[in-house]
């Protein structure tokens, strides 16, 4: 079956005219670590394990061309889970994913929105020194996205509810994000939407826990 998206448009458009499948929320435990206020980069001190590029430590930038990216890390903190993470005005708005995202549309999988992150982060692998979010992280999945919900991106996330389609090396089709609670530490749903690369039987976060960068998965870091 190819997942492939065909030309912008056709795509978008039957994306945008079927009902998404948002139901009851599971309850799952909310990763740990996350404190500062949401909308606001953090600066990050890390032991980089990528010798070509910097410690990420930037914060908002100017948009740059071409497509969108996304990356979702596997973060072995003190409670492991898997960071969500969209570039939005000129930043990673992240979410942090407990179980990991899944390809069954019946899967409501929580996703606590926490603090948005430098757009360097997107390449980031290594270990996170002691302190907040101190763990192994190392890029599960990465690539391209684009909006399926009509008008701006930052309205719909405002209003608590924006569709996706995701152009990864594991994930390809569309997601939806549904918030369910706000506050300081806003509780969304992420959910597999019913399209060609929904799949009950499929289990990436087990079958690949590799790094799409490295080939390592998280406990090969060092």
């Amino acid at each position: 079956m190819d997942l492939h998206r065909p030309a912008i448009g056709a795509r978008v458009h039957e994306q945008r005219l079927r009902a998404d499948s948002a139901g009851p929320a599971r309850r799952e435990r909310t990763p740990c670590g996350y404190t500062g206020a949401v909308g606001q980069p953090r600066r990050l001190r890390v032991q980089a394990h990528f010798a070509e590029s910097p410690e990420p430590r930037g914060g908002k930038r100017k948009r740059r061309p071409g497509p969108l990216r996304f990356v979702i890390q596997e973060h072995a903190a003190s409670s492991l889970h898997y960071d969500f993470r969209l570039e939005v005005g000129g930043v990673l708005q992240s979410w942090a994913v407990p179980k990991g995202p899944s390809t069954d549309p019946r899967e409501k999988r929580l996703a606590v929105q926490v603090e948005d992150h430098p757009l360097d982060y997107a390449d980031f692998e290594g270990e996170i020194e002691a302190g907040y979010g101190a763990g192994r992280v190392i890029v599960w999945d990465s690539g391209t996205w684009e909006s399926l919900t009509d008008g701006p991106v930052e309205d719909a996330l405002e209003q608590g509810h924006l569709s996706v389609w995701l152009e990864g090396e594991k994930l390809r089709g569309g997601w939806t994000l549904q918030r369910t609670r706000g506050g300081a530490k806003p509780q969304w749903l992420l959910i597999k939407r019913r399209d060609e690369g929904a799949d009950a039987r499929r289990n990436p976060v087990s079958t690949q826990p590799e790094s799409v960068r490295t080939g390592r998965t998280v406990d090969e870091v060092d």
